[in-house]
C-alpha cells in the first residue's frame, strides 16, 4: 500500500552533497530580524567547527533557509540537521521568551499551535518537520541550485545584486567580504 503521507526527503548518503531547505512553521517571518539571522550564522559556524559541516552555499530569507552542505568523513549529515534544528529552535524560543520581542505573544501562540499538530513536539515547534533535501548529482544541477540560492534575495526584491545580500554566500563566490566561510564549489 502506498503511503499517502510524505515522510520528507531522506538523506540516503551521509557523505554526499545536498541541497537543503529549512522552513519556519506557518511561514512566520522570524528572520526579518537580524538577531535571529545572527543566531543561525553562529550555529552554522559552530557546526563547521564541531560537527564537520562543509557549507557550500546558503541564503537566509525571512521564513526559510536554503543550504548546500556536506560533512567531513566521520560525521553525519543527519546529525548535523538534527542538532542544528534543535539548537536554533531552542535559541530562538529563549530569545522570544526572555528578551524584548514585540511579536512575542503572537509568535508563541503560533509555535504552540503548530506543535499541537504533531505528537513529536512538546510545547513549541519552530521548524517544519519535513525537510526538503535533494542530493546533488553533477556540476550542472549543482550550479543550478547555487544560482537559485543566490538569486533568492534578488527575486524577493531585497537587493539588485545577489552579492550585496549579507545573509547569502553569493559574496563568497565573488570573493568579497562575507560573514561566514564557505567551501565554494567551482565548476
Amino acid at each position: 500500500m502506498d503511503n499517502i503521507f510524505k515522510p520528507g526527503y531522506l538523506i540516503r548518503d551521509q557523505q554526499a552533497i545536498y541541497y537543503m531547505t529549512f522552513t519556519i512553521v506557518g511561514w512566520i517571518d522570524i528572520f526579518s530580524r537580524r538577531v535571529y539571522k545572527d543566531m543561525l550564522i553562529a550555529s552554522l559556524k559552530f557546526c563547521q567547527e564541531k560537527k564537520g559541516l562543509n557549507l557550500h552555499a546558503y541564503v537566509m530569507m525571512s521564513n526559510h533557509v536554503h543550504l548546500i552542505a556536506s560533512v567531513k568523513p566521520g560525521h553525519s549529515l543527519s546529525v548535523f540537521v538534527r542538532d542544528f534544528k534543535k539548537f536554533t529552535a531552542r535559541s530562538i524560543l529563549d530569545y522570544i521568551e526572555n528578551e524584548t520581542e514585540s511579536r512575542k505573544e503572537w509568535m508563541l501562540h503560533q509555535f504552540k499551535y503548530y506543535a499541537s499538530r504533531h505528537t513529536r513536539n512538546e510545547d513549541y515547534q519552530i521548524w517544519v518537520q519535513d525537510n526538503h533535501f535533494v542530493e546533488l548529482f553533477g556540476p550542472d544541477f549543482t550550479q543550478q541550485k547555487i544560482d537559485y540560492i543566490h538569486d533568492n534575495p534578488v527575486r524577493a526584491g531585497y537587493v539588485y545584486d545577489a552579492a550585496d545580500y549579507v545573509y547569502s554566500s553569493a559574496s563568497n563566490y565573488e570573493e568579497k567580504e562575507s560573514i561566514i566561510d564557505v567551501d565554494c564549489l567551482w565548476f
